[in-house]
């Protein structure tokens, strides 16, 4: 495992919901560029710093292999997998071509009273921005778009925005946090929800838009 960087966030609880939970802090610290393209990590080793026992994260790291995410490397860990510049246009093509007349659309159909559901998790997303705290930060944001896409009613569509969340790798998080300039970025979620109540179709789209630019602009530079 490779020694210092920051430590993952502590995780409590047993039961089925645990070891995706294990999964999903992973995921994010993967997009975040907290675990490194080419880094090989033990379960022990990335058990202690979540304060877990290892079988939780050696459970997660298998669910992470399937998805491609992770190599395993025989009497030494996991690998995390490199993700060239061209697949990270790609996927990010493909959420704009899926989310953008989604989330426009929702302007017209979305429940008010599951839109203002969301805004407790858009504020997670503000309060981990200020924190700094980038898992968090990429959990909170996950959350949220995933939950916002919910609404449209198509389950294949949201499974589909997940797994390429999930590929993406967001380095420039690091280096926003550090310049204070990531909770303007985590604002957008407030913009975007009060432009869905207000059922304005062109600001939905405009900041959903911009919102989506970022992937590869201000979060994906080193």
């Amino acid at each position: 495992m490779t020694a210092g960087g920051p430590a993952l966030p502590a995780l409590g609880g047993r039961g089925p919901s645990y070891r995706e939970r294990v999964a999903d802090a992973l995921r994010a610290a993967l997009i975040a560029g907290e675990l490194r393209p080419g880094e090989v990590y033990s379960a022990p080793g990335l058990a202690a710093r979540f304060g877990v026992s290892a079988t939780p994260v050696r459970e997660a790291l298998l669910d992470l292999a399937k998805e491609g995410l992770v190599d395993a490397v025989p009497n030494k860990g996991y690998r995390v997998t490199a993700v060239s510049e061209r697949q990270l246009d790609e996927y990010t093509h493909v959420r704009a071509l899926i989310e953008i007349p989604t989330t426009a659309a929702l302007a017209a159909t979305a429940d008010p009273a599951a839109l203002a559901a969301l805004r407790p998790v858009a504020e997670e997303i503000v309060a981990a921005a200020a924190a700094g705290d980038l898992i968090a930060y990429v959990d909170a944001d996950r959350r949220f778009h995933l939950g916002l896409l919910a609404l449209a009613g198509n389950a294949h569509l949201v499974e589909v925005v997940r797994d390429l969340r999930h590929r993406s790798r967001l380095y420039g998080l690091t280096a926003l946090a550090e310049q204070g300039r990531l909770r303007a970025s985590a604002e957008e979620h407030l913009e975007l929800l009060d432009a869905l109540l207000a059922r304005d179709t062109e600001t939905v789209r405009a900041v959903t838009t911009r919102h989506l630019g970022h992937v590869r602009g201000l979060w994906a530079a080193p």
